[in-house]
């Protein structure tokens, strides 16, 4: 772990629970500063906007730069930049964060004419939506998933996540979504690129070992899987290959940094 020189930390499970942190985060990313580290938060997570995540840091005492977030939105845009390049109708299941970075990029919400349906995480999902997407994506229109999460960590229990909103439709459209976000490479790439290091030179911290851990081994970064999300200590011992850390938080994986 001597040659690291960058941080690629997932956000929900990892630095929080929805609106709870997960330890005290000035002093962990004070430990971040001092170990020398870059740091990007890259999340699966659509709802927020970059600034509305710089927000939420602040209001755990953390001040971070905009090039220091990167979601599974910005990935998304990525991908239909390089279909669609020029942007067009879009048909979107998702928050209004995921509509306003896909709007930002020129690719709009519309029912008619649509160059593809894209579905990620939406609090007020109802059966029409599901019911519109379905019939499109029947019809030949491509299906795109901002990110595969079926459950979302909240300090009460885990919750359904985009994964299950894709699984609906994928049980009524009988075809498989094209995911953008983790554990596609896309957001590492980015992350990596912001931060100017190799993958060698990178650990990823994720709490997703079907995601964040299968993504950081397949673009041949670090890994660290932390405990304090969606996976227990079982379910992280017996994933294989097996990360390159265990750790029961994050706080745990920079205390491991500092042993060294």
């Amino acid at each position: 772990m001597h040659n690291l020189r960058g941080l690629i930390l997932d956000m929900d499970g990892v630095l929080w629970k929805d609106n709870e942190s997960i330890g005290d985060l000035r002093s962990i990313f004070q430990k971040i500063n001092s170990l020398g580290l870059s740091t990007v938060l890259a999340t699966n997570n659509a709802t927020r906007t970059v600034e509305q995540y710089q927000e939420k840091v602040q209001g755990f005492g953390i001040e971070l730069e905009p090039w220091q977030f990167v979601n599974s939105a910005h990935a998304t845009v990525s991908y239909l930049q390089n279909t669609y390049p020029g942007g067009g109708p879009i048909f979107i299941i998702g928050s209004e964060a995921l509509i306003n970075t896909l709007n930002d990029a020129g690719y709009y919400y519309s029912e008619e004419n649509v160059l593809a349906v894209v579905a990620g995480m939406d609090r007020v999902l109802t059966y029409e939506k599901l019911r519109r997407a379905t019939l499109m994506i029947r019809s030949g229109i491509p299906f795109i998933g901002t990110n595969p999460d079926k459950t979302f960590p909240t300090p009460i229990g885990l919750v359904p996540g985009t994964g299950a909103i894709l699984a609906a439709l994928q049980a009524a459209c009988e075809q498989e979504p094209i995911i953008c976000g983790k554990p596609a490479p896309a957001m590492y790439q980015v992350a990596m690129k912001r931060m100017h290091t190799r993958p060698e030179e990178t650990l990823v911290v994720g709490d997703r070992a079907e995601t964040d851990i299968i993504g950081a081994q397949a673009i041949g970064c670090r890994c660290a899987l932390v405990l304090s999300g969606v996976t227990s200590a079982e379910q992280a011992k017996a994933w294989a290959p097996p990360p390159d850390i265990i750790a029961s938080d994050l706080n745990d994986v920079l205390d491991r940094f500092i042993s060294i």
